[in-house]
């Protein structure tokens, strides 16, 4: 927070100048009392689960109930919607299903917690990374559920594993026949378009089932809709609970709901503006950042130095600045190495294009590396 022009932070306790020099003999000091905090203002957005919750959760009744989540399934008071739904006798929930990273999102970039039970609630927890639709229609009907409730926050970028699984459990759903159920939360880029190159469908993977663009522009919710109707042939029809109060030129942070990383390599809003674009760096033999602080917005690698920040800041690319950086990966790419690269700042991000920025730097790493 700003400091005031007294140069003092507003929360901050006077001391009087006994207290200072009672301090500094050694003596005990009893501090004014901590003045009332204000409570954090409701967020101006309310999740398709705030509006479930709402309701009495009324869609639910009498339904046996599995959900498929991970840490970002929080309420607008930080709470787990599992616990909620646990806790409250109006629904029967009977399962969990962990996606990539798993239900508690430790496990790093490819990997899951695997099947366990859940030691606060009891419940079962089902690891549905890497399934087959077939596969998953099958835990489905082991966990003896008839409805599956997908809420995950996603990042807005195609090549992020959990809209797939959303798709893959919409394959798996119309396979076992249960009833899908999509809780919308927004999108962190924006809604306000779809950009960068359209999957090729002949290179699928479980980053990318079908063609969409690399920044889709939607809503989980809105994604559900587009898988049911172009890719899975209406099979689905799953049942939408879309946000009230988003506006598709919000960014994350003017929706006033709290940020939970997705995966551990995605700790803030900017880290997935910038996911948006250096990605692509997944799929090279640079590092994409994991293992440093800053993921996804400083890359590198063994024998690069300043020249590459030089040749990326001379191509004047909208809303970004670029620093010469290095960095000692501690996993991944590079673990325990000196790397050098760049360090993305996004100044404005209203005119940042981060597919734009993204293939620059590709091109522009290529050029000075070789």
């Amino acid at each position: 927070m700003p400091h005031s022009s007294g140069g003092r932070p507003p929360c901050a306790r006077p001391l009087t100048r006994r207290q200072v020099l009672a301090t500094a003999a050694g003596g005990a000091v009893a501090l004014p009392p901590e003045p009332a905090r204000a409570l954090p203002r409701r967020p101006r957005v309310r999740t398709g689960f705030d509006r479930l919750a709402g309701e009495g959760f009324a869609r639910l009744a009498g339904r046996r109930v599995g959900v498929v989540t991970n840490p970002t399934g929080v309420t607008a008071d930080l709470r787990h919607l599992v616990d909620v739904l646990h806790e409250d006798d109006r629904v029967d929930l009977r399962a969990v299903f962990g996606p990539e990273h798993g239900f508690r999102g430790t496990a790093q970039a490819g990997g899951s917690e695997g099947s366990y039970r859940d030691p606060a609630t009891g419940l079962p927890v089902h690891d549905t990374y890497g399934r087959s639709p077939r596969q998953l229609a099958e835990v489905f009907a082991r966990a003896g559920v008839d409805t599956v409730v997908f809420d995950i926050q996603d990042v807005g970028t195609r090549c992020y594993t959990y809209i797939w699984t959303l798709y893959d459990c919409m394959a798996a759903a119309a396979l076992a026949r249960v009833r899908l159920m999509v809780l919308d939360r927004p999108n962190p880029l924006t809604g306000r378009g779809a950009y960068g190159p359209v999957l090729d469908r002949a290179l699928a993977s479980g980053v990318g089932r079908e063609p969409l663009a690399l920044m889709h522009g939607m809503t989980v919710a809105e994604l559900a809709l587009l898988f049911d109707g172009e890719y899975l042939g209406g099979a689905v029809g799953p049942e939408t609970v879309r946000m009230a109060g988003w506006r598709r030129d919000d960014f994350f942070d003017a929706t006033g709901l709290p940020w939970v990383p997705p995966s551990p390599n995605m700790p803030t809003p900017d880290t997935a503006l910038a996911y948006a674009g250096t990605c692509l760096f997944e799929g090279t033999n640079l590092s994409e950042g994991r293992g440093t602080t800053r993921p996804f917005e400083l890359l590198g690698a063994e024998g690069i130095d300043h020249r590459w920040a030089e040749a990326a800041n001379a191509l004047g690319l909208p809303g970004v600045r670029f620093r010469e950086a290095y960095a000692v990966p501690v996993f991944s790419k590079f673990q325990g190495r000196t790397i050098g690269g760049v360090q993305l700042h996004v100044y404005d991000r209203r005119v940042y294009d981060p597919v734009r920025t993204g293939v620059a730097l590709l091109v522009t790493a290529r050029r000075v590396w070789g």
